[in-house]
């Protein structure tokens, strides 16, 4: 892996990134790379404008007996059918050209950015700030990725944060691996995740009139950028059978990207470690990390959830955070906000669970 020094002789311009621990009543510092680093527990003071994801530990699940399932029979069969198209879609790699294999590879990566670059930690948390270019990246990449609008996903994700692992919450971990994984897209929305997901303030995105054109073209969008033009590309270009195209690059790609996204939601919630915080279900799952160009690096992302890095070790294992800091080199990004160290030993000293190892 680069380090961040051997970046900066490479790429002019480039700034490499320092925290700072300030005192709370200091306010805003900035890092040399115009990285704000604020003390443990300050996110009125990090991001004035956004505190929609902040976990709200008063917020209690109403007893009573959960309410019944109802089936969304469209989404099981569609996600069946996705399915089925994808494991067939694995016997055919021996099969296809390499170029549809690289064609794969560089869509799903450039899908889950503009799932973790864009409408995670850029639209869902703001943790970084980004310019009309990077922003029209990301948006694109984010409709290939057909996971929601951003709108509606940020929604979701706040909704999720501020209420992890209740009722409240859309995939909530408690309900099981299936469940927090794919299950809760294949049933209608729990009560209490509809009643508070409305309360949400989401008047930032509203005004951000790309998010809104996203949204309003939607349909027809996801349905050139997830399906035609995945297909259509190999076959036009190197000559790759519609059959391959279809099941690999398309059906095959698109099932990857899902499942990797929801491990975030399932695993990342279930299994490893709590270092920084062991009041909370979010956990450090590297394996995750791996799969999503660094998301999993949980239980530090709900802790720290204005951090542009989700995850204290920036480019360790996290793809989305060293594309954040290439685009701050050249001018595209910028406030990237970063939690400092003493303010991550305090947090451990406080709540973490005695997993985390120094050196």
């Amino acid at each position: 892996m680069l380090n961040q020094n051997h970046l900066s002789q490479q790429i002019p311009g480039y700034c490499a990134t320092t925290s700072l621990t300030v005192p709370r009543s200091c306010g805003q510092q900035r890092g040399q790379g115009g990285e704000e680093t604020m003390p443990l527990d300050s996110e009125q003071d990090i991001r004035p404008e956004m505190k929609e994801d902040i976990h709200d530990p008063s917020y209690q699940d109403a007893k009573g007996p959960p309410p019944k399932l109802e089936y969304v029979w469209r989404n099981i069969i569609l996600m069946v059918l996705l399915h089925l198209g994808a494991l067939y879609g694995t016997t055919l790699l021996l099969s296809c050209k390499l170029y549809t294999l690289l064609w794969g590879i560089v869509y799903f990566s450039i899908s889950i950015l503009g799932i973790t670059a864009g409408a995670h930690r850029l639209w869902s948390h703001r943790t970084y700030k980004a310019r009309l270019p990077l922003k029209i990246f990301l948006i694109i990449a984010n409709t290939m990725a057909f996971q929601n609008d951003v709108y509606e996903w940020a929604r979701d994700h706040r909704t999720h944060h501020k209420f992890s692992d209740t009722h409240a919450d859309p995939h909530n971990s408690h309900r099981g691996f299936f469940f927090s994984h794919v299950g809760w897209l294949l049933v209608r929305k729990h009560p209490a995740v509809k009643e508070k997901g409305s309360l949400v303030n989401m008047s930032d995105l509203k005004a951000e009139k790309l998010v809104m054109f996203q949204r309003r073209y939607y349909k027809p969008a996801v349905l050139m950028m997830c399906f035609i033009l995945p297909t259509l590309v190999p076959c036009h270009f190197w000559g790759e059978t519609f059959q391959h195209s279809l099941y690999i690059a398309t059906l095959l790609r698109y099932a990857v990207v899902l499942n990797a996204t929801w491990l975030v939601n399932s695993a990342a919630h279930l299994y490893g470690y709590r270092p920084y915080d062991k009041n909370i279900n979010p956990r450090e799952q590297v394996l995750v990390s791996l799969a999503t160009l660094g998301e999993g690096f949980h239980n530090y992302h709900h802790a720290f959830p204005y951090d542009y890095s989700a995850s204290e070790y920036r480019w360790h294992i996290n793809f989305t955070t060293f594309f954040i800091d290439c685009m701050a080199a050249i001018g595209l990004a910028y406030d990237r906000k970063k939690v400092s160290k003493a303010s991550i030993l305090a947090r451990i000293k406080r709540t973490g669970d005695g997993s985390y190892k120094t050196g």
